[in-house]
């Protein structure tokens, strides 16, 4: 996928959130919508998915938001890319 990149915050050693960038264009979300627990999907003016927050990545699989990337018409990601989410 291009321009993927996922940010994680971390406290004390453990993730806490993290955002899944699946444009870098600088685009500004023009609305949000949780589609899945604790996923929530921003979207660009024009419809277009810009990024994922993970709300709590301990507890997010891996292959949650790879079923949400291919409701989005998205490439799935590979493993190794979403390493620091849970297990799939």
């Amino acid at each position: 996928m291009k321009n993927l990149f996922l940010e994680m915050t971390y406290r004390g050693g453990r993730p806490v959130i993290g955002y899944l960038y699946l444009a870098r264009s600088g685009e500004k979300a023009a609305s949000t919508r949780e589609m899945a627990p604790g996923l929530v999907v921003d979207f660009a003016a024009d419809g277009q998915p810009i990024g994922i927050e993970i709300l709590h990545p301990s507890l997010t699989k891996r292959d949650q938001v790879n079923a949400l990337l291919r409701e989005l018409r998205q490439e799935p990601v590979p493993d190794d890319e979403l390493a620091p989410l849970g297990a799939k």
